[in-house]
């Protein structure tokens, strides 16, 4: 199916641009919907949307112009990371709220192995609360749902506890699978698919641009890229095909494979054949391995959403080909944005002041302030800002208030380029959270009554410098600023300004689906896109 969809994407793909053009792109108002289309595009920013619009002419383009668009949307809690990004996108809730606050604690655990693969297993043991899976098959136990992703965490925490045909990739063997909290054994279209081998069958393909080299105003001879290794087009899979298998989930392709399965998981299930509603969860990945790789401002990241915007179209033509568009609802969004590399002044985003900053002598010297105080120092731990403290009882044997040790701490931090905030979530907790977004996320994101003391915020676009790629992962605009698009029967199309946050989408399409929500939400109907 994969290969006779690629056969006859120009013709597809004209047949969106025409959709996309025509009025006909916003369906008009119909029966109950019977399908909801999920879409998580891993690293998606919002201004991809602006910055490449004069050359979409795919899925993307068609949703754009034919969908509510809310150009203000924000992952807006502190760690902005994939596992936390999925997991408020379909629970209406923050981080503080669903259990999975950073990508560490996510979904991994050995308690649930993988079918055919050696991949560490997954599932949702950390996940806490409902999501609107929950809420439509309250409403209707008939609900048939799939969700399926590169990533583990991207297929798994949109679905929260629900078991079922849950399915991510596994890159050692080029092969969809799931774990056994879903499965005992793949099923067998999952079979068929795999037999395939469709990551092997690019063994040795080079990735090249769509358009002539004058279309993209990037520059495609950047060293910073790629670690100075393959940052200049074409991008070619390695020989093997084994070792193709694994490479095959950074380069647009995977995309493309990811739909064609979730489009053959439609067909097969039969989502959307009947009256009830059902669910398609679908993470695409590529964006972000592009992003980590090559940076947002690259040609290559340019390139790749220009092949996302067209597999989306050959994706979205194929669909209302199976299932009614009057009575299809699709969401689209991203799980967090990218900053660029610091050491690069960007030529598109705002990153001149940017820095790399090192904080290991300041955590070394509060190490030894520790054990001259007598706290064991394996008591506390530092990543990614953070500062926690995992055993409590080492600082009261000795008499040692946590929370001032740490302070001490944040007096060193600040005294280094590039740190902005530090702070005790204790202090932050009191904050005007209304005019302070910083400390907003950081509360979206934290308890502070949990086991992280201290937090440290860097300055716009800084990174730590031992991280060697581009990255997100902070409260800052950058990192946080998604799409968020609503399409489909039911939907007001227009563009929206308003602030508004991925924790608004469930309820939202809970509003438009006429369900109601199980449990107390941190987000609420974006009435503005309801028709």
């Amino acid at each position: 199916m994969f290969r006779r969809i690629a056969r006859f994407a120009p013709l597809v793909l004209a047949i969106g641009r025409l959709s996309a053009q025509s009025p006909a792109a916003t369906p008009p108002a119909a029966a109950k919907p019977t399908l909801v289309v999920f879409l998580t595009i891993d690293q998606m920013r919002s201004d991809y949307f602006q910055r490449f619009g004069s050359q979409l002419t795919g899925g993307l383009r068609r949703l754009y112009d034919g969908g509510a668009f809310f150009s203000e949307g924000y992952q807006d809690h502190g760690i902005t990371e994939t596992a936390p990004g999925h997991a408020s996108t379909m629970s209406g809730r923050f981080p503080v709220h669903t259990g999975i606050a950073t990508n560490r604690e996510g979904v991994n655990t050995k308690d649930a192995p993988l079918l055919d693969a050696p991949e560490v297993g997954a599932s949702p043991f950390r996940f806490q609360g409902t999501v609107l899976l929950d809420w439509m098959k309250a409403s209707d136990r008939t609900t048939k749902f799939l969700s399926v992703s590169r990533k583990d965490r991207g297929a798994i925490l949109p679905i929260g506890w629900s078991r079922g045909p849950v399915y991510w990739y596994s890159p050692s063997t080029g092969l969809m699978t799931t774990s056994r909290f879903y499965a005992d054994t793949l099923p067998p279209w999952v079979q068929r698919f795999n037999a395939r081998k469709i990551p092997q069958s690019y063994a040795g393909k080079p990735w090249t641009p769509l358009l002539a080299a004058s279309a993209y105003p990037e520059p495609d001879s950047v060293p910073i890229e790629a670690l100075g290794i393959d940052y200049t087009f074409p991008h070619e899979l390695p020989q093997d095909p084994r070792v193709a298998t694994s490479a095959f989930a950074n380069y647009p392709w995977m995309d493309e494979m990811t739909l064609a399965f979730a489009l053959e998981g439609v067909r097969t299930l039969g989502l959307g054949d009947g009256e009830r509603t059902d669910l398609l969860a679908v993470s695409l990945s590529t964006t972000d391995a592009v992003g980590h790789k090559w940076g947002p401002d690259s040609r290559e990241m340019h390139d790749n959403v220009l092949r996302l915007d067209r597999a989306l179209g050959v994706f979205l033509d194929s669909l209302f080909a199976l299932r009614d568009q009057r009575r299809i609802i699709i969401a689209l969004t991203g799980d967090h944005g990218m900053s660029p590399f610091p050491q690069l002044k960007s030529a598109i985003y705002p990153n001149g002041d940017a820095k790399t900053v090192r904080l290991d002598a300041q955590w070394a010297a509060f190490k030894e302030r520790l054990d001259l105080a007598g706290v064991d120092t394996n008591a506390v731990t530092f990543d990614s800002g953070l500062l926690t403290v995992l055993d409590t009882a080492a600082f009261r044997k000795v008499n040692v208030n946590a929370d001032s040790m740490a302070l001490t701490f944040a007096r060193d931090a600040m005294m280094v380029q590039g740190v902005m905030r530090a702070e005790l979530i204790t202090t932050i907790a009191k904050a005007d959270t209304v005019q302070d977004a910083i400390s907003r996320r950081w509360l979206h994101a934290l308890d502070p009554k949990g086991a992280t003391r201290l937090v440290i915020t860097l300055t716009p676009y800084s990174y730590y410098q031992s991280v060697q790629y581009a990255t997100h992962g902070s409260p800052h605009d950058s990192d946080a600023h998604v799409p968020i698009l609503f399409w489909g029967s039911g939907v007001r199309a227009g563009r929206y300004g308003e602030f508004s946050r991925v924790v608004d989408m469930a309820p939202t399409l809970a509003a438009l689906l006429g369900i109601r929500p199980q449990q107390a939400l941190d987000g609420h109907v974006l009435t503005q896109a309801l028709r």
